[in-house]
């Protein structure tokens, strides 16, 4: 009989409780609860696809002990479509063929994800630096990097409407409020 450990979690955005076995790792916490992007593959962290980011840092899922997880935000590469859209990232890995078995991908999304998040405009070389955890048997590198690039231009394209439309809001809130003295 093993030891189990209480613990309460932030899974997704949504609070967790779980009652865990002690030698459980995180990908097996994740598949009790329906998560299985994040995949064991080395079970030595050495391949990227079990990355799952605990407190907004990447964490080697298959080495990640469960009962660590107590009073942490856990987020996965499902909650980037928390929406229901596909994040930018997952539309441009469509866009560009970033992938060809799948294994691999969404450990790859998410460390893309986090390296746009820290760097908007990243080069090939620190998208290669950023990415170099992940590995992808089926040697998708260059589309990956592709992806990449195509999710910050997009993501800068996107900023830039925002400011634009926010900008706008501005100005008519401005001219109501002068129109209105």
């Amino acid at each position: 009989m093993s030891a189990t450990s209480h613990i309460r979690f932030v899974l997704n955005g949504r609070p967790v409780t779980a009652e865990v076995k002690i030698h459980h790792n995180l990908v097996e916490i994740l598949q009790q609860h329906g998560l299985f992007g994040a995949r064991e593959s080395c079970g030595e962290g050495v391949c990227g696809c079990c990355t799952v980011l605990v407190d907004d840092t990447p964490v080697a899922g298959c080495l990640y002990l469960a009962v660590l997880l107590d009073g942490k935000r856990v987020t996965t590469v499902e909650h980037l479509n928390a929406d229901g859209a596909l994040s930018i990232v997952q539309r441009a890995f469509i866009e560009t063929g970033a992938f060809q078995c799948g294994f691999c991908t969404p450990g790859f999304v998410l460390m893309a994800h986090e390296l746009l998040r820290h760097n908007p405009d990243p080069s090939d070389e620190e998208i290669g630096q950023s990415l170099s955890g992940n590995l992808c048997r089926c040697g998708a590198y260059p589309e990956i990097t592709k992806a990449v690039k195509l999710a910050a231009r997009w993501q800068k394209e996107a900023d830039a409407l925002t400011a634009r439309a926010a900008e706008q809001t501005h100005r008519a809130q401005a001219s109501r409020i002068a129109a209105a003295s």
